[in-house]
């Protein structure tokens, strides 16, 4: 065990003076190694923060919700996605959302959301493009987080009796309401009829469900019946429904399946009229497109750490020549081979852990620019870290053998006398 620890940094001290004597030669035989090792390790800690960041939007927003309207989010099983039948299909409207809060035992909450993008919202003399509405049932804050940052949310009058009056998202009430005035109790233009402001929302982001608070304005529905047509092929509301504690999903979905048949007097045997979809589809997609990315993403970087072991192996056989004399002196004084081939060997694997570590660390620096920069929480775990610098030992063994068996074959007197 000793003699192993005393290879070992013999191996790590003859890698450090290589470093030190050779230090543009060294660089460049471990560019493709810390290349590769940059990729791997790149590859998996953004796409396993893609996944714990989707894993987390998932819990916040709710497994537990159905969203149903006429477009599935995914093709359907045994079908292709045939959106001209999609286009043609009725919408969900008042009448479903009440037959669902009162026949479906397993729902807690059942809203009416229609979204309207690319709508024009003006206070006074700003005015504001692009904003999305939502135009929402009561209970709608108790499926989506809507936090309010200022003023209150629309109460259950408000919505049940259509007024006029709306929750505004950050972004809008920056832009109508500069200099940090207060926009509560003041009046928003929205498709030609004033809203009276009640309250403003926290900035959040985009969530996973495609909600977009800060740029937008959430309105009770039955106000925006009396100013456009629900019911026009050009809007799609969707029907959310959320499951009460200790009622499954797939349970809930069955039951609101059959109350949606039964109130649009859909045949047994006809295809349904609508479409039941669930955040857990789109993270079932997602996961395979992250599993194809870190397929390719593997792949570029083999071909950069196949690229980087010649280099390795390279520099190895130069290290072998220079050092001729002294592995001759040290076979004649009884050293194994065994020893000389375990010497470069460890040298060869602290040369690519080395260029393994730079690559890490280029990884973890960029992880923290995005997390603190971009507002895009990327984690370097431990695991990573581990496969990293695994991988960089496994591809010093690999590069290294072929110099270091030569090494060790050496003759003791041909060796002495080479130099």
């Amino acid at each position: 065990m000793r003699q192993t620890l005393q290879l070992i940094g013999s191996g790590f001290m003859q890698a450090l003076q290589e470093l030190r004597a050779n230090k543009l030669r060294t660089f460049l035989s471990l560019s493709g190694i810390t290349i590769g090792i940059f990729c791997i390790i790149a590859v998996l800690t953004v796409v396993d923060s893609m996944k714990s960041n989707i894993s987390k939007s998932v819990e916040t927003l709710g497994s537990d919700v159905l969203y149903i309207g006429r477009w599935p989010w995914t093709a359907e099983e045994g079908r292709e996605y045939q959106w001209w039948e999609y286009l043609r299909r009725r919408s969900m409207t008042l009448r479903e959302l009440r037959a669902v809060e009162q026949q479906v035992q397993g729902a807690q909450y059942a809203v009416l959301n229609l979204r309207m993008d690319g709508q024009t919202v003006k206070a006074q003399d700003d005015e504001l493009t692009g904003i999305s509405l939502y135009a929402v049932s009561e209970n709608f804050d108790h499926i989506q987080n809507v936090d309010i940052q200022d003023g209150r949310y629309l109460s259950a009058a408000e919505l049940n009796g259509g007024t006029a009056a709306a929750v505004i998202g950050s972004a809008v009430y920056e832009t109508l309401f500069p200099g940090g005035s207060s926009a509560i109790g003041k009046s928003i233009s929205v498709k030609g009829r004033k809203f009276t402001v009640t309250g403003v929302m926290k900035r959040v982001g985009q969530d996973m469900a495609g909600f977009d608070f800060d740029n937008g304005v959430i309105l009770p529905y039955t106000a925006i019946t009396s100013l456009v047509d629900v019911s026009s092929l050009t809007f799609d509301p969707t029907l959310m429904v959320k499951a009460a504690p200790g009622i499954s999903v797939t349970d809930l979905k069955y039951e609101v399946e059959g109350v949606l048949r039964t109130v649009r007097k859909i045949r047994p045997g006809e295809l349904n009229d609508f479409s039941i979809n669930q955040l857990s589809q789109v993270a079932a997609q997602l996961d395979i497109m992250f599993s194809m990315v870190n397929v390719v993403g593997i792949i570029i970087a083999a071909f950069s750490l196949f690229v980087g072991s010649f280099g390795i192996a390279n520099i190895m056989f130069v290290t072998v020549r220079e050092r001729r004399k002294i592995i001759g002196l040290k076979k004649a004084i009884g050293a194994p081979s065994s020893v000389i081939l375990r010497e470069f060997l460890t040298e060869a694997m602290t040369l690519c852990m080395i260029g393994g570590l730079i690559g890490i660390l280029i990884v973890f620096g960029l992880s923290l620019g995005l997390t603190y920069g971009a507002d895009f929480p990327v984690l370097l775990s431990f695991k990573n870290f581990f496969v990293g610098i695994m991988v960089s030992a496994v591809i010093g063994v690999l590069a290294g053998y072929v110099p270091a068996r030569a090494a060790a074959r050496l003759d003791p007197v041909a060796a002495i006398r080479s130099i």
